[in-house]
């Protein structure tokens, strides 16, 4: 695929990004090399996932092992 840069850079299409969302970009050897950073969790992921199942609260007992060890 052969790209033309703009005054703003270079559009990537998103079909070669993929389901990414952040990247990071290295200039070395006169080549840019783009790699997808992986998502780590984060205490702002808690509850974006809730439990689905016959459990009326999924967090029931959930800190447990901090108060009991």
């Amino acid at each position: 695929m052969k790209l033309t840069a703009t005054e703003k850079g270079l559009l990537i299409p998103k079909e070669l990004l993929g389901e990414n969302q952040d990247f990071e970009i290295i200039q070395e050897h006169g080549k840019i090399i783009i790699t997808s950073i992986k998502q780590t969790s984060s205490i702002w992921d808690l509850g974006s996932d809730p439990v689905e199942c016959d459990v009326k609260d999924g967090g029931i007992n959930h800190d447990h092992y901090l108060y009991n060890p």
